[in-house]
């Protein structure tokens, strides 16, 4: 068989598993999507009101703040996967809460690498809001609770953006999450087909683990479907990009 028919015969299966709906990529799918999804609404909760603060309170450390948000961005995985291994474990501090190779665990992974995210790029969209706007607020006698409110209105598609960059972002990931979640399914066979139903096996892990078993067409029916998610926030950001 040619390197060709091979790739070829690989896709085929690849959608055969998608649309037949099979239970091993369905599970495998909803677990990303939900370790995801619930990391950058935690992420979004904090990383709003932050970049609020900094964008129109003044106290001292506000610039070094700005400038761990900034290094924040550009965290790398594995070792946000490291540290929280070790405050996890049995023999670290946090040992006694027994949350290692859970998902709980992965969103505390996804959560400290994707807060900077959304924290830098809402700062950016804040502090890109024509101050002329802010002083007609001011102006007009307005209190700073209104010019608040009149800077997410001009900055709502950027915020917007930044939550979703923050989504792609965390589905993407696969270090950290790989580390604190283990990479688990439950053993046996669901539909016949893959280990089992997942329980912190996600998108990204699990590619790396059909792959290593030479399940290629597995791996790719993953790779199509994490494919899409990106895609269709990519699509969904630059619409907000364009409309501000």
């Amino acid at each position: 068989m040619s390197g060709a028919d091979f790739l070829f015969q690989g896709i085929i299966r690849a959608f055969e598993l998608i649309f037949s709906l099979n239970p091993y990529i369905i599970s495998i799918t909803g677990v990303s999507i939900k370790v995801s999804g619930t990391a950058t609404l935690l992420a979004t909760l904090t990383a709003i009101p932050l970049a609020y603060a900094l964008a129109f309170l003044h106290f001292r450390g506000r610039q070094a703040l700005i400038a761990l948000v900034n290094t924040g961005m550009g965290l790398p995985p594995v070792f946000v996967g490291l540290f929280i291994f070790i405050m996890l474990v049995p023999a670290g501090p946090f040992g006694f809460a027994n949350k290692i190779f859970t998902p709980q665990a992965m969103i505390l992974a996804q959560y400290i690498l994707v807060t900077p995210i959304i924290t830098g790029i809402s700062l950016a969209a804040i502090k890109a809001v024509p101050k002329p706007i802010i002083e007609t607020v001011y102006t007009l006698g307005g209190s700073w609770k209104e010019a608040i409110i009149m800077t997410f209105c001009e900055a709502r598609f950027g915020i917007i953006t930044a939550i979703l960059a923050g989504l792609g972002r965390a589905l993407a990931e696969v270090g950290a999450i790989l580390i604190v979640g283990g990479n688990i399914a439950y053993t046996g066979s669901v539909g016949g087909i893959g280990e089992g139903e997942s329980y912190t096996r996600t998108l990204t892990t699990a590619i790396t683990s059909e792959t290593s078993k030479g399940d290629i067409s597995t791996s790719i029916a993953l790779g199509i479907i994490l494919i899409s998610l990106n895609l269709s926030i990519n699509l969904l950001a630059n619409f907000f990009q364009r409309r501000s």
